[in-house]
C-alpha cells in the first residue's frame, strides 16, 4: 500500500513513521510554509490539568501515549526525543481556584496512571521547583507533567521515517482522483492524509480549520539549572516551561482571526511579557532570547479533524488540533495510520469525523 501524507508537522511526520513502521510505502509532501506550529509550540504534556472537557478522554490517551512513541523511537536506534517527564504545576494565589483544581485533577488522575501522584504545595514548595516565581502562589503538583521541544520531536521522526524508507518531496500538493498533484506531477496513492495544519482547509474547504497565530517567548536564565524545572500552568491560557540550557519558554497568544500574518507584534509581545512576569517575577532580569510565531489549525468547535472525508474516502485528514497539538498530534498519527491501513483504531474517532462541518 502506498499512501502519501501531506504535510511535516508532529501530525505528518507521526503518521508517516507509523506506517513505515507497519511495513506500507509512504511519502510525505510538504510545501516548507513560515509559521508551522510544531516549530513554535511549546511542548507541554500535561492534560490533567484542562479545565476544558472536549478533548480530555483523546489527551489523556496521548500524553500515556507518549513512553509508547518514545520507546518505538529507541527500539529504532532514536534516541534524541526532548521528552520529558518533570511534573507539572497549577498555580495560583486563590485558594478556591487551589481547591477546585486539586479536586478536578485528582478525579482524572484516579483513571490515568500516566498522571502520577497529585499534591498540593504552599508558595515556598512551588518556589522550590521553580525558584521564578511570584512568592505568594500556591501549587496543585501532577508528578507526571511532561515536556518536549516540538522542533527535536519533529527531526527525529522525520528521521526515524526515512531510516524505514520514506521519501520527502518538497512542493505543493493538490487532491486529485487516485493521489496528488506535486510540482505539475502526479503521484498515485492508495490513500491520501491531509496533515497541512493551519494550510489544510485550501485542500479540504469544508473541514473549516483556520489559522490561530500565537507568539511564544524564550527567555535565557545565565547560570540557571532549568533542566529539572516543571511546567507551570497558571488558570489563565498563558503558561511557562523551561528547557536544559538555561531557557524558559513563556507563551502564548491565541489570535482568532490573524491569517497568515507571519509577524511578532507589539501588543503580542506585550501580552506573552505581562503574563510570563507576573506569574514568575523572577524572570525580569532575564535575556530575552527570541520569539517564535506559529499558526495553530483551529476549529470552529475547538475538536481536531481526524479520519476520512465521507465523499473521498480514501481520503484522511489528521489537523485541526489547536493550542494541543504536541499533546495530541503523535497519538492521532497513529490513529490515522492505523485507519489508513483499514485497522480499527482505538479511540472513537466520531466526534472528530470530517463531516461534522457539512452537517452543521
Amino acid at each position: 500500500m502506498r499512501v502519501i501524507v501531506i504535510g511535516s508537522g508532529i501530525a505528518g511526520a507521526s503518521v508517516a513513521y507509523q506506517l513505515a513502521r507497519r511495513g506500507a510505502e509512504a511519502v510525505i509532501v510538504e510545501a516548507e510554509r513560515e509559521g508551522l506550529a510544531t516549530a513554535a509550540g511549546a511542548g507541554i504534556v500535561c492534560p490533567w490539568t484542562a479545565r476544558s472537557a472536549e478533548t480530555y478522554q483523546a489527551a489523556s490517551r496521548a500524553a500515556a501515549y507518549y513512553p509508547e512513541l518514545i520507546g518505538e523511537l529507541a527500539e529504532d536506534g532514536w534516541r534524541d526525543t526532548s521528552f520529558e517527564v518533570v511534573g507539572g504545576m497549577v498555580v495560583s494565589a486563590d485558594e478556591t481556584e487551589l481547591r477546585e483544581a486539586y479536586q478536578r485533577i485528582s478525579s482524572r488522575a484516579a483513571a490515568a496512571p500516566a498522571a502520577g501522584e497529585v499534591r498540593r504545595l504552599d508558595p515556598g514548595e512551588a518556589r522550590s521547583l521553580f525558584p521564578a516565581l511570584a512568592p505568594e502562589l500556591g501549587a496543585v503538583h501532577v508528578a507526571g507533567g511532561g515536556r518536549v521541544d516540538g522542533r527535536q520531536l519533529r527531526r527525529t521522526l522525520l528521521s526515524a521515517a526515512a531510516a524505514r524508507g520514506v521519501q520527502t518531496i518538497v512542493g505543493e500538493a493538490g487532491l486529485v482522483d487516485g493521489g496528488v498533484v506535486v510540482n505539475g506531477e502526479k503521484l498515485a496513492a492508495d490513500k491520501v492524509v491531509v496533515a497541512a495544519g493551519a494550510w489544510s482547509a485550501e485542500l479540504v474547504p469544508s473541514i473549516a480549520v483556520a489559522p490561530q497565530r500565537g507568539q511564544i517567548s524564550h527567555f535565557e536564565l545565565p547560570g540557571a539549572d532549568t533542566s529539572p524545572w516543571p511546567v507551570v500552568l497558571p488558570v489563565s491560557s498563558h503558561y511557562l516551561l523551561a528547557f536544559p540550557g538555561s531557557r524558559v519558554v513563556a507563551g502564548a497568544t491565541r489570535e482568532t482571526g490573524s491569517g497568515f500574518d507571519y509577524r511578532i507584534t507589539a501588543a503580542g509581545q506585550r501580552e506573552v511579557l505581562d503574563h510570563a512576569l507576573r506569574v514568575a517575577p523572577g524572570l525580569a532580569d532575564a535575556t530575552l532570547v527570541e520569539t517564535r510565531v506559529g499558526f495553530r489549525p483551529a476549529t470552529e468547535d475547538g475538536l481536531p479533524v481526524l479520519g476520512p472525508l465521507d465523499d473521498r474516502p480514501d481520503v484522511l485528514l489528521a489537523t485541526g488540533f489547536g493550542a494541543g497539538g504536541l499533546t495530541l498530534a503523535p497519538y492521532a498519527g497513529s490513529l490515522v495510520a492505523a485507519l489508513a491501513l483499514g485497522e480499527r483504531p482505538e479511540l472513537d474517532l466520531t466526534p472528530y469525523r470530517p463531516g461534522r462541518f457539512a452537517a452543521g
